[in-house]
């Protein structure tokens, strides 16, 4: 498919499908924040938790996608974010610890008060946006006085990177289940997009600085360089430890079909090429890649391909191990929006024209399967072949974010392969 066509249906599924959706029907008018629960018919489905991940997510994608906005709906996308932004600084803001609360009701009390690392670091990256977008100043100062919290509270400064799982007063959550004795890459892959975002608004050295800080730790620790895939979980000391499903994470909440019960050294494919993207973009903001820096995040993506794509159907599969067949062949909306930006990023990277192929032949299967473009979202979760398992369109944990993301992104990398094309 020439870079036209693809742009254009990219651009018409953001413009008129996916950004309305969201703008007409996410916004909580009564309580403040946003409404992300919709079934596979965009009805809200009664779910009214508030999670801070999904609500900084909003504010990010009403601030992110406004450039892509129908010329009438940008003032409505501004008001979008600001409605949002306001919500997570009067209602999510812990104003005796600091910090953003994990999850609030409806209403906006309190339902979950612990501040894990996961959900500090997105608000860090939508306060961080809605100030590059509109150049609020309040968005910014709460999106530095999270990083600073999380700086002074959560950081590791013993054996690097992040505690994850911490209590409202900053204490670290205890060992086992509440799992305040392990890392993971995922929440230090989304600390580096958060970092990125915030370096990019304010050019401050300390900023970048822990940027670079946490790319290195996921390159030394949380990679297996050679064969080009993430691990999973660690120890404190960043020893690998078999994944097991940690509370209070999309894994253990998810509505799922196929699991892995026993504890596994996985690896998520799509967790890995969206790696590949996100690290690439880190690395241009500090402006400092090296050959060696996109040699292992073509790895990324070239393991992906061998072992996570389904070359009959299209799309990515969810979770499988090191060098061996997928386990989880079922696929999820999300590693399949982030991988056409993480396979067209590599063609951009390369100019190797297979990586432009499959990024074409992922966008078709989403496009085929994922979409609801009668509703304008993305469905959950689907059989191999395409069919709908989970057929709903947001949650808690599902808003405008991986989507429009990848809309967004894609868009912006094909205006290049189309300009140099002349």
């Amino acid at each position: 498919m020439d870079f036209k066509t693809v742009r254009k249906e990219l651009f018409d599924t953001l413009q008129k499908e996916i950004i309305p959706f969201w703008l007409n029907n996410s916004i909580d008018k009564e309580y403040g924040g946003y409404i992300t629960s919709f079934d596979e018919d965009g009805h809200f489905d009664g779910n009214g938790i508030k999670n801070i991940v999904t609500q900084a997510r909003m504010v990010w994608g009403f601030s992110r996608l406004m450039p892509y906005a129908a010329e009438e709906d940008k003032p409505r996308m501004k008001e979008a974010a600001e409605h949002g932004k306001r919500f997570l600084i009067d209602r999510f803001w812990d104003k005796e610890f600091g910090g953003y609360y994990w999850l609030l009701n409806r209403d906006g009390s309190v339902h979950d008060d612990s501040k894990l690392t996961y959900g500090e670091g997105f608000a860090v990256y939508a306060l961080a946006q809605c100030y590059l977008t509109y150049g609020d100043k309040e968005a910014l100062e709460y999106a530095e006085k999270g990083f600073d919290y999380l700086l002074k509270y959560s950081a590791d400064t013993l054996r690097g990177g992040y505690f994850e799982n911490v209590e409202r007063d900053w204490t670290l959550s205890p060992a086992g289940k509440a799992a305040g004795d392990r890392k993971s890459l995922d929440i230090h892959m989304h600390l580096l997009e958060a970092y990125t975002t915030l370096y990019e608004a304010t050019g401050k050295e300390i900023h970048g600085r822990r940027l670079r800080e946490v790319y290195e730790l996921i390159v030394r620790h949380m990679i297996n360089a050679a064969e080009g895939y993430g691990y999973n979980q660690f120890d404190l000391d960043f020893n690998k430890v078999p994944a097991v499903n940690i509370p209070r994470t999309w894994n253990a909440e998810r509505e799922s079909n196929e699991k892995i019960d026993t504890p596994t050294d996985t690896t998520s494919y799509g967790h890995n090429v969206e790696l590949s993207w996100l690290a690439d973009l880190a690395l241009k903001v500090l402006g400092s890649r090296t050959e060696e820096d996109q040699e292992l995040l073509i790895k990324l993506l070239d393991h992906a391909l061998a072992h996570g794509y389904d070359w009959e159907h299209g799309g990515v599969f969810r979770d499988g191990v090191g060098t061996g067949p997928a386990l989880v062949r079922d696929k999820e909306w999300w590693q399949n929006f982030e991988s056409m930006t993480g396979f067209l990023n590599g063609y951009m990277m390369t100019g190797d024209e297979k990586y432009y192929d499959v990024f074409s032949r992922t966008w078709d299967f989403d496009n085929r399967y994922f979409m609801n473009h009668k509703v304008g979202e993305s469905r959950q979760l689907l059989r191999e072949d395409g069919s709908p398992l989970v057929a709903n369109i947001g949650n808690p944990w599902k808003g405008i974010y991986h989507t429009g993301r990848a809309f967004a992104e894609c868009i912006d990398r094909l205006d290049e392969c189309i300009a140099k094309e002349g």
